[in-house]
């Protein structure tokens, strides 16, 4: 079972991430904030996706929390959403590199194909990777 910390700070939208994703068949791992992602992150022992709003409450960003997340879990994707079309991660109309947005209000439907494509992507970079290192 695949392991997917979401951080949202609102409830209602939380919520409905969570239980949709549950339902998905995930092992959900929830926070309200980056500060408590962070200490979630630190106890779990595995976590195979992040997904986290941009505009968090709390101090620090989303893409703040994806930063430092990296600096400790590099090849975990990360699945960014925002309900704004403007913020930190959306420059002139285009993402920035490396980065996947899901735009809100989503569905069940969007929420299972772009978080399942994040990570397939992840695990192929992965596997790409590993191969590398074996021939070397």
């Amino acid at each position: 079972m695949e392991i997917v910390l979401v951080v949202e700070d609102n409830d209602g939208v939380r919520r409905y991430a969570c239980e949709t994703l549950a339902e998905l068949g995930y092992h959900v791992i929830e926070a309200a904030t980056a500060a408590e992602a962070l200490e979630q992150a630190a106890a779990a022992a595995v976590i195979d996706a992040l997904f986290t709003d941009v505009v968090l409450a709390g101090g620090m960003s989303g893409r703040d929390l994806a930063n430092r997340f990296r600096e400790t879990y590099p090849s975990v994707p990360v699945l960014f959403t925002t309900g704004y079309t403007r913020n930190a991660i959306v420059h002139h109309g285009r993402l920035d590199p490396g980065v996947d947005l899901l735009g809100k209000p989503y569905t069940q439907q969007d929420l299972a194909q772009k978080l399942r494509e994040v990570i397939d992507k992840a695990a192929a970079r992965v596997a790409v990777t590993s191969v590398g290192e074996q021939e070397d």
